[in-house]
């Protein structure tokens, strides 16, 4: 009996710590001095470096037997989530820590848009409501931005593009995860990530190095906490809750980060903002609750 609920309780603890690890992504970014694209770039080497080894000496063999469709098709994953971060983190440079994770949530949209495309899965109108609400919300949050400036209204179209590239990460991901196991599919994923995102710094002239000690513990900090810690439980997780339940969870990411905002960054959204993303969220939790 006590062994059962352990492991009926565990997972939504060790959701609620992964939640609190993906919410101080933002304020890592915050503190670094160095580019969007540099930190994009360290931040998934020293994940690919932590998860590596592990890889190369636990399934060696799945990863010689990955077909070349299959591939390249996860080196297509990869390319889209080097565009998520290159994106999001240049988003938080841009707008509030508040305005940049609410609107890179609206990742479900994109991703049931996605579906409905190339998949013909069809949506339920309790669904298509929340997607509504939620864009609506996010007008709500685009106009506050509009009136404090176009920069900030800028990180918020680059906080949905954001979005928009993890849901084709999420899109190619949801089918190669049926043939690739995790630790094999994320090494191929992150490294082809950090590949794009290196090159991308080459070629536009951004210097990979030298930076202070500061960012180079903030690199890894993101890489650790946010990366293992965070998204990879997320998709541990998925063994044992329900993948609804992951995503509703993942929800709580804005509001802790606008926490953390508040504490460490001294930013405190107005009252617009405040109601538009109640709005996102809310459409998002009717989404998700009803796509299940």
């Amino acid at each position: 009996m006590q062994e059962h609920r352990q492991k009926a309780t565990n997972p939504y603890i060790i959701l609620i710590l992964a939640v609190l690890s993906v919410s101080t992504s933002s304020i890592f970014v915050r503190y670094s001095d160095a580019p969007a694209m540099v930190i994009s770039a360290y931040r998934m080497l020293f994940t690919l470096l932590m998860i590596g080894p592990v890889v190369l000496v636990k399934h060696r063999e799945e990863l010689a037997k990955i077909g070349g469709r299959d591939m390249l098709y996860a080196i297509a994953s990869g390319f889209f989530l080097a565009l998520h971060f290159a994106t999001w983190i240049t988003s938080l440079k841009l707008t509030t820590v508040s305005a940049s994770t609410v609107l890179v949530q609206m990742s479900p949209i994109f991703v049931v848009a996605g579906s409905f495309i190339f998949f013909k899965e069809s949506i339920t109108r309790a669904s298509l409501i929340g997607v509504l609400t939620a864009v609506v919300g996010s007008a709500f949050v685009g106009i506050t931005d509009f009136k404090v400036g176009g920069t900030a209204l800028m990180g918020d179209f680059l906080a949905l593009a954001g979005a928009l590239f993890i849901a084709g990460y999420l899109l190619i991901g949801r089918e190669l995860r049926k043939r690739i196991t995790l630790l094999p599919y994320t090494f191929i994923v992150y490294g082809s990530c950090t590949l794009f995102l290196v090159l991308g710094c080459i070629l536009m002239g951004i210097p990979l190095y030298p930076y202070s000690p500061n960012n180079y513990a903030i690199f890894f900090a993101l890489a650790f906490f946010c990366t293992i810690l965070g998204h990879t439980v997320f998709n541990w997780a998925l063994k044992y809750v329900p993948a609804y339940t992951v995503s509703i969870c993942s929800l709580l990411e804005p509001i802790g980060a606008t926490f953390l905002a508040f504490l460490f960054l001294r930013e405190i959204p107005g009252l617009m903002q405040i109601f538009g993303q109640i709005l996102v969220l809310t459409g998002l939790y009717i989404f998700i609750s009803k796509s299940k």
